[in-house]
C-alpha cells in the first residue's frame, strides 16, 4: 500500500479521539553531553491506549518518560526542544507538581521515589500533597496496596522489602494519583514471574477501564505483549526508527528490530530460528500459546538439534548439591548451617549447599525468598556467622577486603549502589589499584573493558550521569575487571538491551567454560534455562531445590515454589502432535538454521 492510500485509509481526522499525549520534535541533551537522546522524536497518545518504548541501551527511552512528567527539564540537568502536552498542558510551561496531577511515574530505580517511613504512608503521599480529602487518600491507599499484594504489610517501613516488593510499592504509589497517563520505566524488572503477573493484571483492569493512557518502556515482552496496542522504537541514535500497531512493527520489521538489538518476545526469536530451518511458520507468533498453535499446525517436524540431558541427580533438596562429597575436587562454594537475619527477620534457614567449581548456578525464587541475601553473604558483603561459608578456601566473614576482590567479583542489584569514583574509567580502575597491579597492566584491562562493554566513549563520563542500561555494564565490568575466579551477580541483565545483554551473557558464558565459577540471582527464567548449568532454588529463605538445569526444569520444582516455567519451555510443553518437542526448553535445543 502507497502512503497516500494508508493516509487515506485512516479515519476521518475529526473521528480521532484528540491524543492525551502529545511529543513534537523532542530532543534532549543531558548537560555535558555532545548528543541529544532522544532527539526529534515526535509521537501521540490517545487516551486508554498503551504504548511501549521500545530502543537499544543509551537511546534515550528513560529520558524521555521523564519528559513526559516534567522531570526533563525542571528538575533533570538536560536541555529539551520540541513540545511535549500532556492532558492539555505543556510540560516546560507547568510544575511538576501541577503536572503530577494528570501524569504519574514508576521509575526505573523504585528506591529513587521512596520518602517516607511505612508502606502506607508512602502510598498516601501523593495524593496528600494533592489535597485529596482524608478519607479519600486512605481508600486510595488501601484499594493500590491490595492491587499489588501488599496491603498486609501496610505498617512495614519500605527499607525492609525486598528489591522486587519496592517495585511493587512505587506502582502502588501511581496507581493511587488515580491519574489519567502513568508512565513505567521497566516496572516489572526486579518482580519474581507472580510478581510479573500481578503486576499486568492490574495494568488491563486500568486498561479495560478505558480510564488510563499508559506509556511502558519494557524489556520483557513476553509479559507486555499482550497488552501492548502500539509500539514506538528509537535507533541507537534516540532518533524515531518505527511506530506503529503491535503485531505489524514486531513481526513486520523483525529483521530492522534485530539489527538494533532490542528484545522480542521468545516465542518470536523460536519461530524465527524454526523458519530458518525450514518449518513454515506463518504468521508468526508473539505468545508462547500463538507457538504452540503454530507448531501443532505443522504435518511434520525436522529433528531436534542435541537436548540438554536430564541427569540423575536429585533435584529435591540438600542432596543434590553434594557434588564434592561424591569424590570431586573441592567445591567453588560450601554453605553449612547458614541462618541469617535481618532485623527481627529470618531471611535464610538452615542453608546447606555445596557448588561445584566450574559451574553457572542460577539462583531463583519469589521476591524475597533470600536469593540476594545469600548471594551477598557468598561473595562477604554482609557478614554471615564465621565458619558457616567457604569460598574457593577463603571465609568471607574473615578475609579482608583485598582477598575478598581477589577471589570474588560481586555486582550488586542496583549499581550505583557499587560506583564510588568520578568517572568511568577511575571506576574500572579502582579494583585493579587495591590490587597493586602495575599502571601499564590496569590501563589495559580498563580500556578493554571499556571496549567490551561499549563505553569507551563514556570513559570521563560520572557513573551516575550514565543510562540505566550502561551503568550495569559498568558494574559488571568492575567484576570482571580482577579477573576473580568467583563471578557473583545480581541481575546482571537488568537495563540492558538484547544485544548488550546477549554479548554479557556469552561473555559469561566463555569465562565459565574456562573454568570461572558463575553464580547469577536473576528472575529471567528464560536466562536460567538457555544459560545455567544448575538451578538453585530457594523459598521462603530455605533449599527447595538445587540440581541440574534440565533435572529442576522438568521436576515442578519451580512451580513448587510458587514460579512459573519459562515461556519457550511452556510454549512446547503444549505441544500435542509432536511430543518428541515437549522436552524443549532453550532456542539451542531447536534445529539449527539461523542465529537466535
Amino acid at each position: 500500500m502507497t502512503d497516500d492510500r494508508a493516509e487515506l485509509a485512516q479515519p476521518p481526522i475529526e473521528e480521532r479521539p484528540a491524543p492525551i499525549v502529545s511529543v513534537q520534535s523532542v530532543s534532549i541533551q543531558h548537560d555535558g553531553r555532545a548528543a541529544s537522546t532522544p532527539s526529534d522524536v515526535t509521537f501521540d497518545v490517545a487516551p486508554g491506549e498503551v504504548v511501549l518504548i521500545l530502543g537499544p541501551s543509551g537511546s534515550g527511552k528513560s529520558t524521555l518518560a521523564l519528559a513526559l512528567n516534567g522531570l526533563v527539564p525542571h528538575a533533570v540537568p538536560a536541555e529539551l526542544t520540541g513540545v511535549v502536552t500532556v492532558g492539555g498542558m505543556r510540560t516546560a510551561e507547568a510544575t511538576v507538581a501541577r503536572l503530577s496531577e494528570r501524569v504519574a511515574m514508576v521509575f526505573q530505580d523504585p528506591d529513587s521515589q521512596m520518602v517516607t517511613g511505612t508502606l502506607l504512608d508512602e502510598v498516601a503521599f501523593g495524593p496528600e500533597n494533592l489535597l485529596v480529602g482524608r478519607d479519600e487518600v486512605l481508600a486510595r491507599a488501601e484499594e493500590s496496596l491490595r492491587q499489588v499484594g501488599l496491603w498486609e504489610r501496610s505498617g512495614d517501613n519500605p527499607d525492609v522489602l525486598s528489591g522486587g516488593g519496592r517495585q511493587r510499592l512505587a506502582i502502588a504509589c501511581a496507581l493511587a494519583m488515580k491519574t489519567p497517563i502513568l508512565v513505567l520505566d521497566e516496572p516489572t524488572a526486579n518482580l519474581d514471574p507472580a510478581g510479573i503477573d500481578e503486576v499486568y493484571a492490574v495494568l488491563r483492569q486500568l486498561v479495560d477501564s478505558g480510564e488510563h493512557a499508559i506509556v511502558l518502556v519494557e524489556h520483557n515482552l513476553d509479559a507486555a505483549i499482550e497488552l501492548v496496542d502500539r509500539v514506538i522504537v528509537l535507533d541507537t541514535q534516540g532518533r524515531l526508527a518505527m511506530q506503529g500497531p503491535t503485531r505489524h512493527i514486531l513481526t513486520g520489521r523483525v529483521d530492522e528490530l534485530l539489527s538494533l538489538g532490542v528484545w522480542l518476545p521468545v516465542a518470536l526469536l523460536a519461530a524465527l530460528r524454526l523458519r530458518r530451518a525450514g518449518v513454515p511458520i506463518d504468521p508468526l507468533p508473539l505468545t508462547p500459546r500463538e507457538l504452540t498453535a503454530s507448531l501443532d499446525a505443522q504435518d511434520a517436524l525436522p529433528p531436534l538439534a542435541t537436548l540438554r540431558p536430564h541427569s540423575a541427580a536429585n533435584a529435591s533438596g540438600h542432596a543434590a548439591a553434594g557434588h564434592a562429597a561424591a569424590g570431586h575436587a573441592e567445591p567453588a562454594v560450601r554453605v553449612t548451617g547458614l541462618d541469617l537475619d535481618r532485623g527481627r527477620t529470618r531471611i535464610l534457614n538452615d542453608i546447606d549447599l555445596s557448588i561445584e567449581r566450574g559451574s553457572f548456578v542460577a539462583i531463583v525464587g519469589t521476591n524475597g525468598a533470600g536469593k540476594t541475601t545469600l548471594l551477598q553473604a557468598i561473595a562477604g558483603v554482609i557478614r554471615a556467622p564465621a565458619g558457616r561459608i567457604q569460598v574457593l578456601g577463603i571465609d568471607p566473614a574473615k578475609a579482608d577486603a583485598r582477598t575478598l576482590a581477589r577471589t570474588v567479583g560481586f555486582v550488586f542489584q542496583n549499581p550505583e549502589h557499587q560506583f564510588i569514583k568520578g568517572t568511568v574509567a577511575d571506576e574500572l580502575a579502582h579494583g585493579p589499584q587495591l590490587q597493586k597491579m602495575a599502571t601499564d597492566d590496569i590501563e589495559a584491562r580498563v580500556s578493554n573493558m571499556l571496549d567490551r562493554f561499549g563505553l569507551q566513549e563514556l570513559r570521563d563520563e560520572h557513573p551516575f550521569l550514565l543510562s540505566g542500561g550502561q551503568k550495569r555494564r559498568l558494574s559488571v565490568g568492575t567484576a570482571l575487571i580482577d579477573g576473580a575466579p568467583l563471578l557473583a551477580l545480581d541481575e546482571p541483565t537488568f537495563g540492558q538491551d538484547r544485544a548488550r545483554a546477549s554479548e554479557l551473557l556469552t561473555l559469561l558464558d566463555a569465562l565459565n567454560a574456562d573454568g570461572t565459577t558463575v553464580l547469577v540471582v536473576t528472575h529471567d527464567l528464560q536466562l536460567v534455562a538457555e544459560h545455567s548449568s544448575h538451578i538453585l532454588v530457594l523459598d521462603s529463605g530455605r533449599v527447595a531445590a538445587y540440581g541440574p538445569t534440565a533435572t529442576v526444569l522438568a521436576s515442578g520444582a519451580l512451580e513448587s515454589a510458587g514460579l512459573r516455567t519459562p515461556p519457550l519451555a511452556r510454549a512446547f510443553r503444549e505441544v500435542v502432535r509432536h511430543p518428541t518437542w515437549r522436552a524443549v526448553t532453550r532456542l539451542a535445543d531447536l534445529p539449527a538454521g539461523a542465529p537466535s
